[in-house]
């Protein structure tokens, strides 16, 4: 049994779920930098217990949660602990897309990919008065780059050098963005939800009988922007039947959406290089940097 320790067990214990026995705790995989402790009670009852890492946006998952209630099936929040960085969530009954995707037709894919494509449609029907991250639980955005040429050439500036990344490639990926910046900046004024890790890993599928219910995971990166960027995010990596499912469902897109929704995954893509490189992700990401800077604008 994995041991909850120190703080986190007594606000679980005596403020979260005071009148619960928890009788097991197990691993959710997942995540690439917070903890998620599945806790199940004496009675059958489940949690899941979300610990974060480097940054604490419990308060802003929770404003999230509240904000979407009724718009997309989101996990409700049980508990918020106001001295430390741990949330608690309901626990939503499911399969993770990316674990349900390998056991699936390519027609059963896709009408997968198309339920997703309707929830990420329904994220961006939620506004906000200007585009920019959210600090807080007021969900009041503030200001985010919006140069994508300034924001790459300053990430590549300060990458890990554990990325080991050639003169070619950083020279490439500054070229990228000076010639999409173009793009960026026709769209810049959108101030919609994005999520923002909007991907088969942060997705649970359960079938209801007339077909998927699509239930989405993991808000902390979520901004307000244009939503062709949680596209960018869905193709990064290529057209699957499940992506290709998810374009559909989305319904109708501007012309020229994929080359403005490529131009706004790099300011993702340059994010993640100031960052350690963790696998099995930083392999898949270097293949995308050379086949990006390969293939050019």
């Amino acid at each position: 049994m994995t041991e909850l320790t120190g703080r986190a067990r007594e606000w679980v214990e005596t403020v979260a779920l005071p009148d619960v026995e928890i009788v097991r705790i197990s691993v959710l995989t997942g995540g690439y930098r917070n903890d998620n402790l599945l806790l199940e009670g004496v009675d059958g009852g489940k949690w899941v217990l979300r610990g974060y890492g480097s940054a604490n946006r419990a308060d802003v998952e929770t404003a999230l949660a509240a904000k979407l209630r009724g718009v997309v099936p989101v996990a409700g929040v049980v508990a918020k602990d106001p001295a430390g960085p741990s949330l608690l969530l309901d626990f939503v009954e499911g399969t993770p897309v990316d674990r349900l995707l390998p056991t699936l037709s390519t027609t059963e894919a896709e009408a997968v990919g198309v339920a997703a494509g309707r929830v990420l449609a329904a994220i961006g029907t939620i506004e906000f008065d200007r585009p920019g991250f959210f600090a807080d639980a007021s969900l009041e955005p503030e200001p985010a780059p919006t140069s994508l040429a300034g924001f790459v050439a300053e990430c590549l500036e300060r990458h890990d050098p554990g990325w080991q990344l050639s003169p070619y490639e950083l020279d490439g990926l500054r070229s990228l963005a000076d010639a999409w910046t173009p793009l960026v900046n026709a769209v810049s004024g959108t101030a919609r939800l994005v999520h923002a890790d909007f991907n088969a890993k942060n997705l649970l599928a359960a079938s209801d009988g007339d077909g998927w219910r699509i239930t989405v995971l993991d808000w902390e990166f979520a901004f307000s922007g244009n939503p062709l960027a949680d596209l960018g995010n869905v193709l990064r990596f290529g057209e699957t039947p499940f992506t290709a499912g998810i374009v559909t469902g989305v319904g109708p897109l501007p012309m020229g959406w994929r080359d403005t929704a490529r131009a706004l995954d790099l300011f993702a893509l340059a994010d993640f290089l100031t960052r350690p490189p963790k696998q099995p992700l930083a392999a898949d990401i270097l293949a995308l940097v050379t086949k990006l800077v390969q293939r050019g604008p």
